[in-house]
């Protein structure tokens, strides 16, 4: 499986709070993390940058080959842990950074099999022909969604759409939502922030990703999301097949 990465800061915001972590192992099963980080001037930058880091550290150092699926989870969930009470605890301990946090998503595959894992409102999506988001959420609008008290129709103009209801760093312990996956040929996943997703179309990202090489991918993701406006940090992590 092959992969391509971008991240941008987009054109309003002053620094990027995005961070991400690709690797492939020796089996060719690939590992993909995705933070969008939130708090003050430089929490975000450094909830992200710690989540990313221990992360990908974490796993890639208990990663061995023929690892279960439910390996894989445990793993993911004893990496996410450590992040989560490290930067609570950084938090804790320095009053500029109180209140930083930073979503995550996560996703190992091997063969045509995926695991995926999130916190916040990062997202992950198979594409193909169609757009299909695995993730739900952690979020005030989709919560209101899903108790019948906001319509898909009014959700588009929802004016609290950054507020999310769970994150790595807010509190000792963290929730993980884990889904399985199984993919064909023709599906790519893809991991994003919410700054590609509030400004780039279904319809845009399926044909981004179907007509674009891997290598451009990803570029071309961010590209569409600053012509779009690029009110926030952009951040596409595409894994597919296509070469």
């Amino acid at each position: 499986m092959q992969y391509s990465m971008k991240t941008d800061k987009g054109k309003v915001r002053e620094s990027n709070q995005d961070g991400y972590f690709v690797t492939a192992f020796d089996d060719s099963s690939c590992f993909a993390v995705v933070c969008d980080g939130m708090g003050g001037m430089n929490g975000g930058d450094i909830a992200s940058d710690m989540a990313v880091k221990i992360i990908s550290e974490r796993f890639v150092a208990g990663w061995r080959q023929g690892i279960s699926f439910s390996s894989v989870k445990n793993l993911i969930t004893t990496a996410v842990s450590a992040a989560n009470i490290c930067i609570y605890d950084e938090a804790k301990d320095n009053n500029e950074l109180e209140g930083m946090g930073t979503t995550a998503v996560i996703v190992y595959v091997s063969s045509m099999n995926a695991v995926v894992a999130n916190i916040g409102d990062s997202r992950a999506y198979i594409v193909n022909e169609s757009l299909s988001q695995i993730t739900t959420d952690h979020s005030l609008m989709q919560e209101m969604l899903s108790k019948g008290k906001l319509s898909y129709e009014n959700a588009a103009n929802f004016p609290y759409k950054n507020v999310i209801t769970r994150a790595l760093g807010i509190e000792e312990h963290i929730d993980i939502d884990f889904f399985d996956v199984i993919l064909t040929k023709e599906d790519s996943l893809l991991l994003c922030t919410d700054g590609l997703t509030n400004f780039v179309s279904p319809d845009e990202i399926i044909k981004i990703v179907n007509g674009s090489s891997c290598d451009n991918i990803a570029s071309e993701l961010v590209k569409c999301a600053n012509t779009n406006g690029g009110g926030d940090n952009i951040t596409a992590v595409v894994l597919t097949n296509k070469m």
